[in-house]
This record gives C-alpha cells, sequence and structure tokens, in this order.
C-alpha cells in the first residue's frame, strides 16, 4: 500500500443521495464503489491530508476507505458536520475515528473523546495529539447538504 489519503468535500443538490455524490465528487472519489473498513491504520503507509484525491484507478473500481459523511435536509438551521481524527503510534499502526453530526464543536470533541478511548484500549504508544479534519456544509432553502471526509487506501481495485 502506497498511502492512505484524506480528501473533502461539501456539496448541495435536489436530494439526498445526489448531494452525498456531489460532495464525493469534490473529493474526487465519487466513481469509485467505496468499501468502507473499521478504523486501523496498518504501520507502513503515511497518512496525507490532500483534499482532492489525485486519480485512483479506473471508474467502477472498489475503493477502501474509512469514511464520515453527514447529510441535512433543504432550509435546515445546521450545517452538516464530517469529521475523521486520526492518531498513529511509534509503530507505525494507529487508528482513524469517524464522527458526523450538526454541531462543528460536537463533531470535534466526540472525535478527540473517541481517539482517546481507542487509545486506552491498545498497548501502543501513541503521538502525543491526534490529527483532525472536519468539513461542514450549509442547506440550500431547496437544496440538502453534504459533507464528507474520507480517508482512502491506496488506489482502487477490481471488483470483479
Amino acid at each position: 500500500m502506497s498511502v492512505i489519503r484524506v480528501a473533502w468535500g461539501h456539496a448541495t443538490a435536489p436530494t439526498a443521495l445526489s448531494s452525498f455524490d456531489a460532495a464525493l465528487a469534490e473529493a474526487n472519489v465519487h466513481n469509485y464503489n467505496l468499501i468502507t473498513l473499521s478504523s486501523v491504520i496498518p504501520a507502513e503507509p503515511p497518512v496525507e491530508r490532500v483534499g482532492t484525491a489525485p486519480d485512483l484507478g479506473p471508474a467502477g473500481q472498489g475503493l477502501t476507505v474509512v469514511q464520515s459523511h453527514e447529510t441535512v435536509e433543504p432550509g435546515s438551521e445546521n450545517p452538516a458536520v464530517a469529521g475523521l481524527g486520526w492518531l498513529r503510534s511509534e509503530s507505525g499502526r494507529g487508528i482513524f475515528y469517524e464522527v458526523s453530526g450538526t454541531n462543528r464543536a460536537d463533531v470535534e470533541t466526540a472525535i478527540r473523546d473517541g481517539l482517546a478511548a481507542g487509545r486506552e484500549l491498545r498497548d501502543w504508544a501513541f503521538e502525543d495529539e491526534p490529527t483532525v479534519q472536519i468539513e461542514t456544509a450549509d442547506s440550500e432553502p431547496d437544496e440538502y447538504a453534504t459533507a464528507v471526509v474520507v480517508a482512502a487506501y491506496g488506489e482502487s481495485e477490481p471488483l470483479v
């Protein structure tokens, strides 16, 4: 595995699913079948914040990810908030923690609390501070809004 890329995006659209697809497009992971993992980071690959993912292979292939996403209805007073945080150990192994909601401060607090709990479960020497990426999306009067944060593991792979 070469690298784990953290990408994010937000968008509005006339349906909940189309706003999710558009947010994935902003992160440039919309042309893949996302295969969601639990949240353990292998020791070898670096984790890079890229914002928008590069081309990760042919459309329609599977892309292994840890993802956070939130969608809010048209006219919502609260934004869609998606967040992903991570910690690495001295060995390189680590954990992701993904949270979504409608309040940025609450999402960040939940990420930090979740990472602290995950750290306590493992007998690994972790770095001091987590890295956190949060994305928000405000709804429009007539459109859904979605925020996504995705950690893409390497390149896409054929499904069949």
